[in-house]
């Protein structure tokens, strides 16, 4: 097959993928490998409402269940944890106190295993699917070792109050720079694992993705990147950016660099277009430093980016559960620990 041929069958493919990819959900994820250490961790929520957030103060030893049912797995956290919750119902990102990052991203091509409530395998609803990693390793490579056995079946369901199937996939990312995205393909969980996977979108699944950035390598960055908010497109353009920035170690710069890539592939808020009229815009914004355990938010509403700096949260057994609000738009700016106030842990969402 002559060459032309070759590159017009990866171009027909490319603009398949690009063209069936949902429109509606989309987020991102980065990560920054610096020097000495460096690791830093970036990702936007996108949806096509609002999704209030809040900040959550999870210490060691919390007794947890999959909330499934009969057979739910349980388990006691063995590490603490900064979560950012999604309606208060389940821990869409976060990191724990050994600098594990995770990060949960829509996927629609999402098939979970098969689940009867009260049978005999045991399950995990799937707004716990990323608490319990944060509660239980301290590592990227515990993680895919203990998930790969597969103890336990992802339980999912409809989002509560809506028609919408909940299909998510997961990346890790610790201060060792290690990655590791986790789908369920057609009932079967897939795992990659290298620490080159930096980046993280939405549709296609991550293995699409790949293929579709590594055409894209071949067209200097400079010269011309994928400018729409499709989830390649983006993929594309957070990947070029994330290389091209300058490494450094000062936080100074480091953390505000991560800031500037995730908001370039942002979706503006509020964007509509005629026939797309639900598509998602950003609504709020992470950024997790692995080495110096600080995690940052910043809401698209508000103009002061809040963060929590781990060395001022008590995280042993005796420690509470804490709170900061945010689903209001309140209104914090900079290290804000003092301001966490004592709270009940939200209930995760599971099947009733």
């Amino acid at each position: 097959m002559k060459r032309s041929t070759v590159k017009l069958n990866i171009i027909a493919f490319l603009l398949c993928a690009l063209f069936s990819i949902n429109q509606v959900i989309a987020c991102s994820r980065v990560v920054y490998q610096g020097p000495n250490g460096t690791i830093i961790t970036g990702r936007n929520m996108d949806w096509k409402t609002e999704i209030p957030a809040n900040l959550w103060v999870f210490p060691r030893g919390m007794e947890r269940n999959g909330e499934v049912g009969t057979t739910s797995i349980k388990w006691k956290s063995k590490y603490g944890s900064v979560v950012a919750s999604s309606w208060d119902i389940a821990a869409s990102d976060g990191m724990n106190e050994k600098g594990l990052v995770g990060n949960l991203l829509w996927l629609s091509e999402s098939e979970y295993p098969e689940f009867e409530e009260d049978k005999d395998k045991q399950g995990l609803s799937i707004s716990l699917w990323l608490q319990y990693v944060l509660d239980n390793f301290a590592t990227v490579a515990e993680a895919v070792t203990a998930l790969s056995k597969e103890e336990f079946v992802v339980v999912s369901f409809n989002l509560p109050g809506s028609d919408r199937f909940t299909t998510l996939h997961l990346s890790l990312s610790d201060k060792t720079g290690d990655n590791a995205i986790f789908e369920y393909i057609n009932g079967k969980l897939v795992i990659h694992h290298d620490k080159s996977y930096t980046v993280m979108t939405n549709s296609p699944i991550f293995e699409e993705q790949l293929a579709i950035n590594t055409y894209w390598k071949d067209i200097p960055g400079t010269i011309m990147l994928p400018g729409t908010n499709r989830a390649a497109d983006r993929f594309v353009r957070a990947s070029f950016y994330i290389n091209a920035v300058p490494k450094t170690d000062s936080i100074k710069i480091a953390i505000p660099t991560v800031f500037s890539v995730i908001r370039n592939v942002s979706v503006p808020f509020g964007i509509s277009t005629p026939d797309q009229p639900n598509i998602s815009s950003t609504r709020w914004r992470t950024v997790a430093d692995h080495k110096n355990l600080v995690y940052y938010f910043e809401n698209v509403l508000n103009p002061n980016v809040v963060y929590l700096d781990f060395k001022n949260i008590d995280f042993s057994e005796k420690g509470k559960v804490k709170k900061l609000d945010l689903d209001n738009n309140e209104n914090y700016s900079g290290e804000s620990s003092n301001q966490l106030k004592e709270a009940e842990p939200f209930k995760f969402t599971g099947i009733e």
